[in-house]
């Protein structure tokens, strides 16, 4: 999904809301920091750097809205905070997140890993896969050199 300051403001007219200023600055930090899996609190520090008038609230219900409407996807790393990240994607799939247990990285992997798998399921079960959130816990290569983690 291309997000322009004009495609946003279609999307927000379709759902009869209107593009603030504020709006275009959350979406624009978000944009920004793409990959770095966000919350509500990491958005709200980097809008207040450049835009200090912009509260917490205003972040909190401008991120609810963008995830109703499809702009933004919230994520569960099981960290303790919805994490939020841009739907750049045309289906529903997601990608896939590589979690680091010794630095806490999050990595993404692109590829659809269970295409083969999702279809075995249809085939077997008439069951259509629509979604689904695929988490991979290890170490990442930065710390599996490290001596502590063996």
């Amino acid at each position: 999904m291309d997000l322009n300051s004009i495609n946003l403001g279609r999307i927000l007219k379709k759902k009869g809301c209107k593009l603030t200023p504020q709006r275009q600055v959350i979406l624009k930090a978000i944009e920004e920091c793409s990959g770095k899996h966000l919350s509500a609190e990491d958005i709200y520090g980097i809008v207040k750097k450049t835009n200090p008038e912009i509260g917490m609230a205003t972040v909190y219900r401008t991120i609810l809205l963008f995830k109703e409407i499809g702009i933004v996807h919230k994520l569960d790393l099981d960290d303790g905070f919805g994490r939020y990240e841009l739907n750049r994607q045309k289906s529903n799939h997601r990608h896939h997140h590589l979690i680091c247990s010794v630095c806490n990285t999050v990595l993404e992997v692109e590829q659809d890993l269970l295409e083969s798998l999702e279809q075995q399921i249809y085939l077997e079960h008439g069951f259509i896969v629509k979604d689904h959130r695929v988490k991979f816990y290890g170490i990442c290569s930065a710390c599996s050199g490290k001596d502590s983690i063996l």
